[in-house]
């Protein structure tokens, strides 16, 4: 089994490769160019830290960004902070990610859930090679532009059921620094101090609600297949004197059968030292679909302005770990070996004992509904309680036990007319 998922991940990164060497779309940048031209937002850039939009890589990014209301991979953190509060396993995560040019975006994530209480860290550096050179062609500085973020995560499923999934609620903490080299005057000479005068630190938070339930659902599951997804995202105050890269998104997920799952998101910059200054809508929509048990194919697009991204992707499990590989294209580069392409490990860790816990619920619950069954109502008010002891939230559990009760209510009150008569 192995070797042939080995053969799978070989048979991927060819394709990829084959695919980014023998597109030529020089010619057709210019006319897709053109056309997007209306489209261009004329306050795109006037935000700092930017870096924040660039995605790590993973799921996430694979589907286009389009992300928000699914949450379902470790990758929730650029997106959803909810997702922690309802992941399945606890997971270790490094993302590396080529975006464009020189520039580079290296992420580890951990994240994990203890009951309905998820939480999580993650710490990412987008960085671009600096080198300067005179107008002798000197070398006068050399070093990287570099924005490093360390984020904290918390969340918390309120109201989760067998049947409701709950209301998650999350935030994100955010503290980065940006580091600038040293650059030089206009005589050429190196000014000591000029890069940290340019540097800076900025603090900004997230804050993402999540809900999942089940709508025209064709097949047979104990998860959810409709989502929906809010989130606030890099609301924070300026960094010497310039809005950061705030965001509003709102997203929806449906999964309707089994191997498929589309979603679709809108997100809407927000510029919060002048609102006038905003920009325009974001449009987003991802897909996947689980061709094995071990492979999945991934999709999306994200129509940005005039920037229409493109994203492909696959996930590949081998044991306990996943591996993610995805290529994105968009107008800012062209199809090239390497560039755009970014790279994901993930190692999932247990679930801390909650399948093992949900399937012996079900074992006790199926034990009552056949004490019910027997007669013995009792005794299967008395398993049940056990399941719930396990579980509280286990509804069908508690509908048995009031069930049950009714049922005695009435055997009660036949007797006492029997008696009566």
């Amino acid at each position: 089994m192995y070797n042939r998922r080995f053969a799978v991940i070989i048979i991927f990164s060819l394709f990829f490769a084959s695919t980014a060497t023998a597109l030529d779309l020089s010619d057709p940048y210019i006319d897709i160019s053109n056309i997007f031209e209306p489209f261009i937002d004329v306050n795109e850039g006037l935000t700092s830290f930017r870096s924040l939009l660039v995605p790590g890589g993973g799921r996430s990014e694979a589907m286009g960004s389009a992300f928000c209301a699914l949450a379902n991979d470790i990758s929730f953190f650029e997106t959803n902070p909810a997702g922690s509060s309802t992941m399945k396993n606890t997971e270790l995560a490094v993302f590396h990610n080529n975006w464009i040019a020189d520039s580079r975006l290296e992420t580890v994530s951990v994240t994990s859930r203890t009951g309905n209480f998820g939480y999580g860290a993650s710490f990412r550096c987008f960085y671009v090679p600096f080198t300067e050179y005179n107008t002798f062609g000197e070398r006068v500085s050399r070093g990287y532009y570099s924005e490093t973020f360390a984020v904290l995560n918390a969340s918390y499923n309120f109201l989760a059921g067998y049947y409701f999934k709950g209301i998650a609620v999350g935030a994100n903490l955010k503290a980065g620094y940006r580091y600038i080299p040293d650059y030089s005057d206009n005589y050429g000479n190196l000014k000591s101090g000029s890069g940290f005068e340019q540097s800076a630190v900025a603090v900004m938070g997230d804050i993402g609600f999540q809900t999942q339930f089940n709508l025209l659902k064709l097949y047979n599951s104990r998860d959810s297949n409709f989502f929906l997804g809010l989130t606030f995202r890099n609301f924070g105050p300026p960094v010497m004197k310039e809005p950061l890269p705030s965001v509003i998104t709102f997203g929806t997920a449906y999964k309707p059968a089994n191997p498929i799952t589309i979603s679709a998101e809108i997100q809407k910059p927000i510029n919060l030292s002048d609102p006038a200054l905003s920009g325009t809508m974001i449009y987003g929509a991802g897909i996947i679909v689980d061709v094995a048990s071990f492979f999945s194919f991934l999709g999306g697009i994200q129509l940005k302005g005039a920037n229409p991204r493109i994203s492909i992707g696959g996930e590949i499990n081998v044991g306990d770990m996943q591996f993610n590989i995805n290529y994105t294209l968009d107008m800012t580069t062209q199809a090239a070996l390497f560039n755009r392409i970014s790279l994901a490990a993930k190692l999932n860790l247990g679930d801390k004992g909650r399948a093992e816990r949900a399937r012996r619920v079900e074992e006790i619950y199926i034990e009552g509904l056949k004490l019910y069954a027997s007669g013995d109502l009792e005794a299967a008010i008395a398993q049940w309680n056990k399941s719930l002891a396990i579980d509280k939230r286990f509804d069908p559990a508690k509908e048995g036990i009031e069930t049950a009760r009714i049922t005695l209510s009435l055997q009660k009150k036949i007797r006492e007319i029997q008696q009566l008569e």
